[in-house]
Parts: C-alpha cells; sequence; structure tokens
C-alpha cells in the first residue's frame, strides 16, 4: 500500500481518527514536511515541524523507531506545541507511528488522533500494523 487516501482510509476503519496526517521526516534539517492531512485548513500539505522541542518524542519515534502514545490530553500538551489547536478539533489522544524505508530507517511519521480516552494497546498495535503495510514513496 502506498496511496495516502487509501492509508487514510485503512486508518479510519481500522484504529478510528478525528485527525490524520502523515509526515516525512527530513533527517538532513532534523525536521517533519506534512504529506498528507485530513484537515488541510488547520495542518495544510507541505507545513513543516522542527523537532528539537519534543526530545522525548523524537527519541521514542526517530531514533528508537517506536511508536509514541500520548492517552490522554496531558500526554499531547506535555509533548506538542500546538495543543491546543489539536484540542479545538476535540482531539485529546494521539498515536504516532514511524513508518520505515527500505533501508530500515525512518521515513514518514503517522499522526493518528482521536479524543480523549479514544485509544488503547491494541489501538496502537493496529496502526503499527498499518505502518507496516505501508510503503511511503513521497519525498520531503
Amino acid at each position: 500500500m502506498n496511496d495516502l487516501d487509501e492509508l487514510e482510509r485503512r486508518v479510519r476503519e481500522e484504529v478510528g481518527v478525528r485527525l490524520f496526517t502523515v509526515l516525512a521526516w527530513v533527517p538532513q534539517r532534523r525536521a517533519l514536511r506534512r504529506v498528507h492531512s485530513s484537515h488541510p485548513a488547520e495542518y495544510p500539505v507541505g507545513g513543516e515541524k522542527t523537532v528539537e522541542v519534543a526530545q522525548r518524542w523524537l527519541a521514542t519515534c526517530i531514533e528508537r523507531r517506536e511508536p509514541y502514545f500520548g492517552r490522554d490530553k496531558a500526554a499531547v500538551r506535555e509533548i506538542f506545541a500546538d495543543h491546543e489547536l489539536i484540542e479545538s478539533l476535540g482531539c485529546g489522544s494521539i498515536i504516532n507511528v514511524p513508518v520505515l524505508g527500505p533501508d530500515g530507517e525512518v521515513a514518514a511519521v503517522l499522526n493518528i488522533l482521536d479524543a480523549e480516552g479514544a485509544y488503547d494497546d491494541a489501538s496502537v498495535a493496529a496502526a503499527q500494523k498499518i505502518a507496516k503495510d505501508f510503503t511511503f514513496g513521497g519525498t520531503a
């Protein structure tokens, strides 16, 4: 699977999502560039985030290649500078899953958000399975 719209459809069906974005990892700049968004007005494609502020998130998703699971609004607020916008969209729980390229390095990150309490460990496992099935072909 490499189509971003198909990826979003699958996330909606298998995990559930209110806000979904895909961010390409740009290692040279230690930045994330948005390549897909379910909410383009609030989170436009092409937008970029630098991640030096969120060292714990960076260590989890990029360095260890593990999912980040923010179960509630407090966890979202702790990591994400844009938490007010996230909350204004009715989101208070987040799953971030790295997508690995053929070289085993992080190529992109799936950002899956919904209402506080919407996700559990089974949701994270489902998101990881989807990420493993996804072949990221975009570049930042």
